[in-house]
Order: structure tokens, then sequence, then C-alpha cells
């Protein structure tokens, strides 16, 4: 797809477990805010959009982007809202800027957990007149998702216990005192167990996107150049899919390569960060992306191939097996891989992969590369 302008990432802040009740959401919309414009070393001042992502039923409230406008610097200044999925605000974002009609653009989502009990909220995403009635939320969705899974790929249970081990290690290295605190109890279908999904917990992540233009204006500013993006949806009725495959994935992955000229995966990538609200998914992805088809999975998780220090490491930060606000864990996905390409925390990366699902059995995927840039040039 051709732009006018080019985008960038120029800042970025990740807040995937908040707990307690010190902070109202209006507060922790404002600080998370703060520090990824910290993060780029600008102000609100420097904003000319903001997109956010947010859930009515997951707020407790009727249009959330109401209460939380004022707390993300949207008064006077124009404010869009998707109420998707937090990735997709992201995608808004990058295309106002692409337009050639916006410099600068500020992308918020959050996830709380006050609604209870939180599948129930979820049920209102349903079609209402079968899904509803199963019931179905995102968890058994997922849980239908593996059990077709299950019966095409032999030993494919033993493999999602080792994707989510790998997970869980990361994450208690990458958060280690947040990994594995929540105060939300969740049921588990068959035929997944405890270990392979994690509960939902409160989450806030912001990114602030730039031009080429204002970039090149500021040339001690590092960027996370977005150098492929891709998009798409599978049909909503689950009996309209086979639940064995993702193959909106594919089509997405396969938009971003061909934008990021990406034609071997797992020798163009150096980390990646992809949807993991079950191992299953993962495991998905790997073939939906390109990375290694189902007859190689266990091969390549045998040998470390995805596993921290391996040829391609997936999920360093722990993914949603370890921290999982359901709302924005897609951007977050973003996010992780933007903190490494900018060099965050000492990370080294120039070329990373993020990809993010939403929705009962991985319904929208939303894929993006994202390159680093040399003291604000181009890349």
């Amino acid at each position: 797809m051709p732009y006018v302008a080019r985008t960038g990432v120029v800042g970025v802040a990740i807040m995937p477990s908040v707990t307690g009740r010190e902070r109202s959401l209006e507060e922790l919309l404002y600080h998370v805010t703060q520090l990824a414009l910290r993060d780029a070393g600008m102000t609100i001042d420097d904003i000319d959009g903001i997109v956010v992502a947010s859930n009515d039923q997951l707020d407790g409230r009727a249009i959330s982007i109401m209460a939380a406008s004022a707390a993300v610097g949207g008064v006077d200044r124009d404010i869009l809202s998707t109420p998707s999925a937090g990735e997709h605000a992201f995608v808004m974002g990058a295309l106002r800027v692409a337009t050639g009609q916006y410099r600068t653009q500020l992308v918020v989502s959050w996830s709380p957990t006050e609604a209870a009990p939180f599948h129930e909220a979820q049920h209102l995403a349903a079609d209402p007149y079968y899904h509803r009635k199963l019931p179905l939320d995102e968890v058994s969705s997922h849980a239908l998702q593996a059990s077709a899974l299950l019966s095409s790929v032999p030993g494919v249970e033993a493999m999602a216990k080792k994707v989510a081990e790998k997970n869980r290690q990361n994450g208690r290295g990458a958060y280690p005192e947040q990994t594995g605190r929540s105060e939300n109890a969740i049921k588990v279908p068959w035929p997944l167990d405890a270990g392979m999904v994690s509960p939902p917990v409160t989450g806030a992540v912001a990114l602030v996107l730039a031009s080429e233009e204002y970039v090149n204006e500021h040339p001690d500013l590092p960027v996370a150049w977005i150098s492929g993006m891709g998009w798409a949806t599978e049909a909503a009725y689950l009996g309209d899919r086979d639940l064995a495959q993702a193959s909106s994935l594919a089509e997405a992955a396969r938009q971003a390569y061909g934008e990021a000229g990406i034609a071997d995966p797992v020798g163009a990538f150096e980390v990646a960060e992809v949807a993991d609200a079950t191992p299953y998914q993962e495991l998905l992805a790997y073939e939906a992306l390109g990375l290694a088809p189902r007859a190689e999975w266990g091969a390549r998780l045998d040998d470390g191939t995805f596993g921290p220090g391996g040829k391609l490491p997936v999920n360093l930060s722990g993914g949603a097996l370890s921290l999982n606000p359901v709302y924005c864990t897609g951007l977050i996905r973003i996010a992780e891989i933007a903190r490494r390409v900018l060099g965050r925390d000492g990370a080294n990366t120039r070329t990373g992969l993020a990809h993010a699902a939403s929705g009962f059995a991985m319904q929208y995927n939303t894929v993006v590369v994202l390159r680093r840039g040399e003291q604000g040039a181009a890349a």
C-alpha cells in the first residue's frame, strides 16, 4: 500500500499489570500517557491527534472515551476511538500519520477488571442468537480452537505445554515483580488447563507515533520505523471457520511482509512477540507467520529456536501467558517490539516482528514489522 508519509514509533510506555485501588482509571491513563510522552522527549503540545481503544463492557460505562479524553490530553485536540481492540488503534494512528495530514499521534489502550463476572461482559460481544446461548466468551472460544488442533496435530498438547513453560519463564525474567499476581479467578475449559491461560489483569499501554518529517527535525530522536503492516479478519460465525487454521493471520503476514520486503521471516527478524492467549495460539502463529510449519513445531521447540538465545526468540516479555490485560494485550505485543527496536533497557534489536490477535478464537489479526532508524534518518 503506498503511503504519503513514513511513520515510526518514538515513545512507548507499558503497564502490563496494575494492582491496587490507589488510582482511578483516569489517573492511570494520565500516568501511562505521560510516561510515553516522556519516553519520546515530547509533551502533549507536540501531539496532533490521539487514537484510543477501549471497551465499554469491560470499563463498565457507556462511551469510555468520554471518561478518558481529558486524561490522555484529548480536550481541544483531535481524538478518535475504536472499540474493537488495542492494536487497531495503532493501525488507525499509523494510517493517520501516513496520510500526511498529521505529524504525530498518541495511541492509548487499557483493560480494566472491574466488570464482574468478566466472562459475562465478553458475552455481549457475541452473536446474540447463537453464540451467546452457548454461552461463548474468549476463553471458551480459545478452548474450541485448542480442541480443533488436538484433533489434527499429533502430540500438540505436549508442544503447547512447552510453549507455556517457555513464556512463563520469560515473563518471570521480564516482569519479576508483576508476573503471577492476579486478583481474578478464571474457569478453564477443556482441553486447556490452568497453566495454559493467564487470568485477566488491569493494564494500560501508550505509544507515540511520528512522521519522517518530524523525526528528521529531531535528529537525536530514536525511531522504530513501521516497515510493514497488515491486518485481516476471520468470519464471525465459528461454524464458518476452520479453527485449526489461522488464514486471516497468514493474509495479514503476507501484507506486512510484502511492504517490508521480507522473504525469510526466521532469518529477517531478531525477535518476535506473538499472540498467546493460549499456547495453541502461539503454535498457530508459528505456521501462519511463516516461522515454522506444524510438522516442525516439535523440533523447533526442542532445539530452542524460539527460546531465549535461539535463532528467533518469541515472547521474551512472557506474552499474555504471563500477564494478560485482555483488551490491550495485542497493542502490548507491538509496544514490546517497539521498545526493543528503540534500544530501551539496553536492547540492540534492529528488526522485530509483532503479531496481535483479538476476538473469539483469533478472529482479528494484525502484523507489524518494525525496523530501527539511525539518528532519526529513515532506514
